[in-house]
């Protein structure tokens, strides 16, 4: 069945009248997003960000009365906002197989010479390499975003035979599956997110992996047992709150990986842990890094 989108372009300010509106008269679904590519980094704990330029759009079956609805809106929108309504458009959604549609746009990722990620339904390029399996999923890490490709590479330089390794802020468990097929025996993960636990726990068995090798919990139960590598791939406010853990979990020695920082934000990471680890390098991938180190003895 065909789909009708009303598209609106709004600000940061205006764009939650609009979604009300756009419930009200019915939408199916509403969904915003930027209008003008401005980044949004990292938000303060508690707050929903929006763009500056805001395009708000509203979901609806192709067999509605498009021109009551929109008056509706108009209406809705007048009376909440005081002010008329500007540049709204509607467009035919076609009908499609979307599940098919939004594979084809996914495909195989190198992240080092012998290390990929593949989605399950693609065969992977080289059958020799290091393949970590992992399909697209409510949990963040898929290694399309610069920090997760980041720590990948670096992971893949590791002699991680027999090591042991902590997946702080888990996600999606591509770091610690990484771990494990790269060589390392146990991995234990960590998220304060279910879902991003559950995405684990799957993953593990889609790379076929025993589950007892990388267990997960969360924070609270977490094993404080010192481990060879300690990987976190989360954001600098939290990397900074959670040096003290992180650096208690790590055994003399041991490596560190941290990342989901931007590259403003490296004096930060390096004040909080620079008493115990001695940084090797920084890596850079656009405006984002991936800070590595090792812990004194």
């Amino acid at each position: 069945m065909p789909w009708l989108q009303l598209k609106i372009n709004s600000s940061r300010k205006l764009a939650p009248k609009l979604e009300s509106a756009l419930q009200t008269v019915g939408a199916q679904a509403v969904t915003m997003e930027d209008n003008a590519d401005q980044p949004i980094f990292e938000p303060e704990l508690g707050e929903t960000p929006l763009w500056q330029e805001t395009c708000v759009t509203g979901l609806f079956e192709a067999d509605i009365d498009s021109d009551a609805i929109l008056a509706e809106v108009e209406r809705l929108y007048l009376q909440k906002a005081h002010i008329e309504l500007q540049d709204a458009h509607w467009h035919l959604l076609e009908d499609k197989d979307w599940e098919r549609e939004w594979m084809t746009h996914y495909h195989p990722i190198q992240c080092a010479d012998k290390l990929w990620i593949c989605p399950s339904w693609t065969p992977p390029p080289d059958p020799a390499a290091t393949n970590i399996m992992l399909d697209p999923g409510l949990a963040f890490g898929t290694g399309t975003h610069p920090t997760t490709f980041l720590c990948l590479q670096w992971l893949a330089e590791q002699d991680m035979t027999e090591k042991t390794a902590i997946d702080y802020g888990c996600g999606s468990g591509i770091l610690g599956i990484a771990c494990l097929l790269l060589g390392a025996k146990h991995v234990s993960g960590t998220d304060i997110d279910p879902q991003a636990l559950l995405a684990t726990q799957d993953n593990v068995t889609r790379n076929d992996l025993a589950a007892d090798c990388f267990p997960v919990f969360f924070p609270d139960k977490c094993p404080t047992e010192p481990c060879d590598l300690v990987a976190a791939n989360i954001l600098a406010g939290p990397l900074v709150e959670l040096a003290p853990t992180l650096i208690a979990l790590l055994k003399a020695g041991g490596k560190i990986c941290l990342s989901g920082v931007l590259s403003s934000q490296q004096d930060a990471i390096v004040a909080a842990y620079g008493d115990h680890i001695d940084f090797n390098e920084v890596r850079t991938k656009d405006e984002w890094i991936c800070v590595t180190g090792t812990k004194r003895h």
